[in-house]
């Protein structure tokens, strides 16, 4: 059994989800996978199921009924991942956003350089960002300073999506007690891994949006981010 799992939650990801799922297990390091998925209206779920008879060890699927957040995904990922015995718990989007190729270099962060939590981090040399519109790239790199500013996170991309944890990391976290369930949820997730004091090591990728499909990003998600991020800030003063 592989000792890591990419968790790779979706919502209507047909064009996207074969390839990526593809491309994972091309890599050098025996990765498992997790889809989790929220009763896409597309047949993003057969599509998993089909391919989960070419790998019937290493791809697995969670269905869930309803769409209910990317944080929720996740934690439904984590707690699957824990009662499987995994050592290492990868979060990664299903649209190449993420590249493949950067998967081991999140995994060797923590477990050859000691890092609990590695962070594919667009903003800790320069902007690496393919793609997206200058308002977008704006966006999300002044986010990422203000939630550093607001809440001391040490980390640079606070917003970053593409972490590698160590289980303990998330055995420590309260994962039930996780609020945001949106943008913030990265967020959340980061400061609560600072303020237990786990090591957080950013390693510097590319991230390329997305060419097929279409974003989940809306302005709700940023409003959450922008003004939970305060809230967070005085909960962990207090």
């Amino acid at each position: 059994m592989s000792d890591a799992l990419v968790i790779i939650p979706t919502y209507n990801e047909k064009e996207n989800i074969e390839p990526i799922i593809n491309a994972v297990f091309q890599q050098d390091k025996d990765f498992h996978i997790l889809v989790v998925d929220d009763n896409s209206p597309d047949g993003t779920a057969e599509i998993v199921k089909s391919l989960m008879q070419q790998y019937p060890e290493s791809l697995h699927i969670e269905e869930r009924t309803g769409k209910n957040g990317l944080g929720t995904a996740y934690i439904h990922g984590f707690k699957w991942a824990l009662a499987k015995g995994y050592e290492y718990i990868i979060e990664m989007d299903a649209d190449f956003s993420h590249n493949p190729k950067d998967l081991i270099r999140l995994y060797n962060a923590c477990e050859i350089d000691g890092a609990d939590v590695s962070v594919g981090s667009r903003y800790s040399q320069g902007v690496n960002v393919v793609n997206w519109p200058m308002k977008r790239v704006l966006l999300s790199y002044f986010a990422s300073k203000y939630v550093r500013f607001i809440t001391g996170i040490p980390v640079h991309d606070t917003t970053a999506g593409f972490v590698c944890y160590k289980r303990n990391v998330l055995e420590t976290i309260k994962l039930d007690k996780i609020r945001f369930v949106g943008y913030a949820f990265q967020i959340e997730m980061k400061f609560k891994t600072w303020k237990h004091k786990f090591k957080i090591q950013e390693v510097s990728v590319v991230f390329t949006d997305r060419t097929k499909g279409e974003s989940k990003m809306s302005g709700g998600i940023v409003y959450e981010a922008l003004f939970g991020v305060i809230k967070m800030r005085l909960k962990g003063l207090r």
